[in-house]
């Protein structure tokens, strides 16, 4: 059919990134924070960039329907969607916990997602592409998905018997004969390859080229119902209260909810976040689906890997899952934020260790930050409680470490932002870490303990200021990361909300331009605090 897709030249001063919607069958994990985090961060950085807040619009959610939720609220003994608004809302709760900074929320049991879902439905019905079909094949309940031979793989029970289980999660399986409605896939192999032609569709690389190897391979027309008699705790097809719309298909469309479907003021998605275990149904269902309907697929899709603990896979059986809530109060919530965003890898799985996680943070935050803050702002060595001016003669006479300092403040501005950009949060925090611990490396060498005894400050003035432009730099490049932390930080320094020193753009030219930057200039600084309190093993 032949399709263009908008670039990011052809884009607009405003922001659109999603979550996916969490399932509510089981309680939220540290992978959900993970996701919901990554997005956060993403679009906090964005503003910092300069979009607007009012133009952001940052979508997560829950997915409330489905035959896993009619079993789990059976075996609980409660109505169904009581226990989807308790879940729901311990959803939402943790992710306020966790300063994710979220426009919309959305819940596929509201009526304008109901109303939303059949207008979609009955738009691809009219314009050719959902018929009335029978179903036969295999049908994964614990992942609510359909799946060809291809998509299996046998196991060996204790007992000797053999079982089929899906080859990606290794849930089982069960055969299913039905009467469904069906969505023409098949036939939108090529626009699926001609979206997926730019190469920064889908990140990190080695997710993009799932997805062209399983076009590679079948791809059979997909069930978008089932029968209600079987799931009846879902969205009913328009015009056929006999069939319920397929659940992923439902909770797909929430995007357009949020967007305002049909009156989309705002589309496509930048960004949507997502698990890899989630790929192909945001990768290939969810594009050829918007294409059927008529609108424009995602502009990107940012698939992130699992993590693990302590070297195995997170396990109620195995009793490893890692309760959030602990783990904010341990190590608090923009704690628990840069452990995530410092330890995570979206190309390949993470794992988290209660020992890295106190050792991360203490030396990290702690030690490296929060002393050279300390160290800078004492009594004994800035008594006028000052960020001190720099003086223009010791800067053209830096010493070793400190032209060295200056030459990674100078690059840190590009290189972070093109982490941040490529969703490489942990590459970005490495680099901002190894210029702090180099403003450290210069406080040691320049002695500003001796320093203080000499009758002319313009010296020891300009080893304080330079050092705590490293932590400026550090404070403002850390916001999307860990925003209360850094937002005290900037506190600390005396610099505030409205200034400009708190912005992206005021981190690059301050050594070439001194004087227009503000270089040469000095400020009261704020209150003094911890800025983070080690953590005891």
């Amino acid at each position: 059919m032949g399709r263009n897709f908008s670039s990011e030249t052809e884009r607009d001063k405003r922001f659109f990134i999603t979550t996916p919607i969490f399932y509510v069958n089981a309680q939220p994990h540290l992978g959900h924070v993970y996701s919901a985090v990554l997005a956060d961060a993403s679009a906090r950085f964005q503003q910092l960039q300069g979009v607007p807040q009012n133009q952001t619009l940052f979508s997560t959610g829950t997915d409330e329907h489905g035959q896993k939720i009619q079993q789990a609220a059976a075996a609980n003994k409660s109505d169904v969607l009581e226990l989807c608004n308790n879940v729901s809302e311990r959803f939402r709760s943790l992710f306020d916990s966790t300063n994710v900074g979220y426009s919309h929320y959305i819940r596929t049991t509201e009526e304008r997602h109901k109303k939303t879902v059949q207008s979609v439905f009955k738009t691809l019905v009219d314009r050719g592409h959902i018929y009335r079909g029978d179903y036969s094949g295999w049908y994964c309940v614990s992942d609510e998905a359909f799946l060809t031979d291809s998509q299996l793989r046998e196991v060996t029970l204790p007992s000797g018997e053999k079982k089929l289980v899906s080859a990606e999660s290794g849930h089982p399986v069960e055969w299913n004969n039905e009467e469904n409605y069906m969505f023409r896939l098949s036939e939108f192999r090529e626009d699926l390859l001609v979206w997926l032609k730019d190469d920064k569709r889908v990140q990190p690389k080695r997710f993009h080229q799932q997805l062209l190897t399983w076009l590679e391979g079948e791809l059979p027309d997909l069930s978008v119902s089932r029968p209600s008699s079987r799931i009846s705790w879902g969205v009913p097809v328009p015009g056929d209260e006999q069939h319920t719309i397929y659940v992923w298909v439902d909770a797909l469309i929430n995007y357009l909810t949020v967007a305002g479907y049909p009156d989309l003021t705002v589309w496509p998605p930048d960004v949507q976040v997502l698990g890899k275990d989630i790929l192909r149904f945001h990768g290939l269902y969810w594009p050829a689906l918007l294409m059927g309907a008529g609108l424009e697929p995602p502009h990107s899709l940012l698939c992130h890997s699992h993590w693990t603990v302590e070297g195995e896979k997170m396990s109620k059986s195995l009793g490893n899952v890692v309760c959030p809530w602990e783990s904010i109060q341990r190590y608090t919530s923009d704690g628990l934020r840069y452990l995530l965003l410092r330890g995570g890898t979206p190309h390949s799985d993470s794992n988290w260790s209660e020992k890295q996680a106190i050792l991360t943070l203490n030396v990290e935050l702690a030690d490296t930050l929060g002393n050279l803050l300390n160290r800078c702002t004492a009594p004994s060595l800035n008594p006028s409680q000052l960020f001190p001016p720099m003086s223009p003669e010791y800067l053209q006479q830096l010493p070793d470490a400190g032209l060295r300092l200056v030459e990674l403040l100078n690059d840190l501005p590009d290189v972070v932002a093109k982490h941040y950009t490529e969703f490489n949060f942990y590459h970005g925090l490495e680099e901002i870490m190894a210029t702090v611990r180099q403003a450290n490396v210069f406080i040691q060498d320049e002695k500003p303990w001796e320093l203080k005894n000499q009758p002319d400050r313009t010296k020891l003035d300009s080893v304080l200021r330079l050092a705590l432009e490293a932590v400026r730099v550090a404070g403002v490049m850390l916001q999307p990361v860990v925003p209360s932390l850094a937002s005290q930080l900037l506190d600390t320094l005396g610099i505030q909300q409205q200034q400009q020193y708190r912005s992206w753009q005021a981190l690059s030219s301050v050594f070439d331009n001194p004087r227009e930057s503000g270089l040469l200039d000095s400020h009261p600084l704020g209150p003094r605090r911890t800025l983070f309190a080690k953590i005891k093993a």
